[in-house]
């Protein structure tokens, strides 16, 4: 049985791989945790540091031992998984590899080349198992600054230079700053920072004060992602279904005249999607290529061929009129 799936035949993803990060003191954590019914990995130490409000229930992992037996749990009752930090959640598989197989470290105690390969190895198991057990994952990360010549990029704090293939697994990246009082998140990239947007969030989003309202913007943003994932999946499948009924229509060709008839209907069709106009085009061009009809620019519309007239045969037995005429104007 073929693997191969079209793209309305697609798995819709269920759970979610975010990013949050920007300056200390920013309330990265407390948004990580308005995410739905959040369980927290403290990697970092520093749930002194939330509002005891909007605290969840947390896990104070002291090795990645720890996190292994929590995967182990029966977790039915979260939804996300919380990471504070990204960068720190690392450091604790760094030093899991080495304990495990201390040929991937050095005497420093960072890993070798084969060592940050087996880590990204490890990071991506991570999220498979996370995902398969259903959870959303947020990650909150420090900011670090990067220069490039004169220009400066902010980029999350998150596994040194191994960080972009890291973060190439996840699904969104916000960087939070602060406008006066105001926060706010962008999933935009741009000059100024990186960020990582799959689902058109708005280019800047305002926090809420979760002094006066509920902590939920991270569960909206996350029903939202959710939910533009089935819309792309309805649209795959209302493309698909259209380019066969565009199908029909030009297998129906036979002539000029059918040929326009389709090209009128392809023009003025409101029901399109993506490049489905184009895609009808080029089967109607194709049809008529076959049929042998002729475009004529001027009047935008197919002509059907010119069919070449039939010369008059003359039997070799036989002679022509002409033939006829001379004769009997000689012998006459």
């Amino acid at each position: 049985m073929s693997k191969i799936r079209k793209p309305h035949e697609l798995n819709v993803q269920v759970s979610s791989k975010t990013l949050l990060y920007g300056q200390p003191g920013i309330g990265k954590t407390t948004l990580a945790l308005s995410s739905p019914d959040p369980l927290l990995l403290d990697f970092d130490q520093g749930l002194h540091r939330v509002d005891p409000r909007h605290l969840s229930p947390a896990v104070q992992v002291e090795s990645w031992d720890d996190v292994l037996d929590v995967l182990s749990e029966d977790l039915s009752e979260f939804k996300t998984l919380v990471i504070d930090t990204a960068g720190k959640m690392l450091d604790f598989m760094s030093a899991y590899l080495i304990k495990t197989d201390p040929k991937l470290g050095k005497r420093d105690g960072s890993l070798t080349l084969q060592g940050y390969g087996a880590r990204k190895t490890m990071f991506v198991n991570f999220l498979s198992r996370v995902s398969n057990i259903g959870m959303h994952l947020v990650f909150v990360a420090h900011e670090r600054e990067e220069k490039n010549g004169d220009e400066k990029i902010l980029r999350p704090e998150i596994g040194g230079s191994s960080s972009g293939d890291l973060i190439k697994e996840l699904d969104l990246v916000g960087y939070m700053e602060a406008h006066g009082k105001q926060r706010t998140i962008s999933f935009d990239p741009c000059e100024k920072f990186y960020a990582k947007n799959t689902c058109k969030l708005d280019a800047v989003i305002k926090l809420p004060d979760v002094d006066k309202q509920p902590n939920s913007l991270m569960s909206q943003i996350i029903a939202g992602y959710q939910k533009s994932l089935k819309d792309r999946q309805k649209m795959a499948t209302d493309y698909t279904e259209f380019l066969e009924f565009a199908k029909d229509q030009v297998e129906g060709i036979v002539d000029a005249e059918s040929a326009n008839e389709v090209v009128e209907w392809a023009k003025y069709c409101q029901t399109h999607i993506w490049d489905s106009k184009l895609q009808t085009s080029r089967m109607i061009k194709d049809k008529a290529i076959k049929l042998g009809l002729i475009f004529n620019r001027e009047k935008a519309a197919y002509t059907d061929p010119v069919k070449p007239k039939a010369e008059k045969k003359t039997s070799n037995n036989k002679p022509s009129l002409k033939e006829t005429l001379e004769h009997e104007h000689t012998n006459g």
